[in-house]
């Protein structure tokens, strides 16, 4: 039982440090943008590659931090019966979504994708626009890396359940525990 929260505390930690990581990008997109439509409107140019990298910096900041978003439960849900119920109950619907829905989910992300990766990296695919990036190999590797870290992501999840179901909710890692504070930074949690 141990080495389940050892592993669930080591995924959680990849998928902050990506996370922390990968979220500087939203500053470079504001960047990048606020650039493009001050050299459109004020000095009446513009550069195709620039537009491209706000666009590719996008893709790669919103790929690479879903497991993130995952680990700190910003994602979308439907919780009318979610909310009010127990940690048992979270935990079996944790476990069943993953097992069900998510891990196949990532499955055919990961499968459909990298004969697309594989073909963009054999001739170093880059922009189709005349002036563009280079590199677009690089930026479609992230939908592998996007199917991956949520596929990690959610196995810790389903530790996490299997922990809790198991009786051994004293286990699981602060940051992952079904009464830690919604809002709080994900890494400073208390143990």
């Amino acid at each position: 039982m141990r080495a389940m929260a050892l592993c669930i505390q080591a995924i959680s930690l990849v998928n902050l440090w990506i996370g922390r990581a990968f979220s500087w990008l939203s500053l470079g997109i504001v960047a990048v943008c606020f650039t493009v439509v001050v050299q459109r409107y004020v000095f009446a140019t513009s550069y195709v590659w620039m537009q491209d990298l706000y666009i590719w910096l996008n893709g790669a900041m919103f790929t690479a931090v879903a497991g993130f978003a995952l680990l700190r439960d910003d994602h979308v849900r439907v919780d009318i019966f979610y909310r009010p119920a127990g940690m048992r109950r979270k935990a079996m619907v944790d476990l069943l979504g993953v097992c069900a829905f998510l891990l196949p989910f990532t499955w055919v992300v990961y499968a459909y994708s990298i004969p697309f990766v594989v073909r963009a990296w054999t001739y170093h695919e880059a922009s189709a626009n005349v002036g563009g990036m280079p590199g677009l190999f690089i930026l479609k590797t992230f939908i592998v890396a996007f199917a991956a870290l949520l596929a990690l992501q959610g196995v810790a999840i389903a530790l996490r359940s299997v922990l809790v179901l198991a009786g051994r909710a004293d286990l699981v890692p602060p940051r992952m525990r079904y009464d830690a504070p919604r809002d709080a930074d994900a890494g400073t949690a208390a143990p």
